[in-house]
């Protein structure tokens, strides 16, 4: 699912969720706010890297580039770690920004991601108008206020 993006100049936020209900109502309260995100939701960690590495081959990747990754840590085929680990061991992706949305609460997943260098670590709400405040966070300080390089690959 894709909704309208508020900055015209950034990628779409990447969704990596397995769990299809968790999936539909991150989406549902994205687009519950104003300004709408541009979301796109993938189910596995392959699929994730495979959109990104094919966003950086094609001209004006960054467009496609997501500006902010919203990744789940028990994702099928590759664990959320191992994806996070990939993107920021990469000089072409360790810039974009990548926060945890689980339902793990455990210390050693937190410690974890944040040794993988995740920007981020959530753990979702339960409630509808929790999760659209927390959405809407989410899009005013990743997308809004944060600033970050350009895409620029090394020569």
């Amino acid at each position: 699912m894709i909704v309208n993006n508020h900055l015209t100049r950034s990628g779409p936020v990447l969704l990596v969720e397995d769990n299809i209900a968790h999936a539909e109502l991150i989406m549902a309260a994205a687009a519950a706010n104003e300004p709408q995100l541009q979301m796109i939701h993938l189910i596995d960690g392959e699929a994730a890297l495979e959109y990104i590495a094919a966003a950086l081959e094609t001209d004006g990747g960054e467009k496609r580039l997501p500006s902010l990754v919203l990744l789940d840590l028990q994702l099928p085929k590759m664990d959320g770690l191992e994806v996070l680990r990939r993107l920021k061991d990469s000089l072409d992706t360790r810039w974009i920004p990548v926060v945890i949305l689980t339902t793990s609460e455990a210390e050693s997943d937190l410690r974890r991601a944040y040794d993988q260098h995740a920007n981020g670590y959530l753990v979702k709400p339960t409630t509808f108008e929790a999760f659209s405040n927390m959405m809407r966070a989410i899009g005013d300080y990743w997308l809004g206020h944060n600033r970050r390089p350009p895409a620029v690959r090394p020569n």
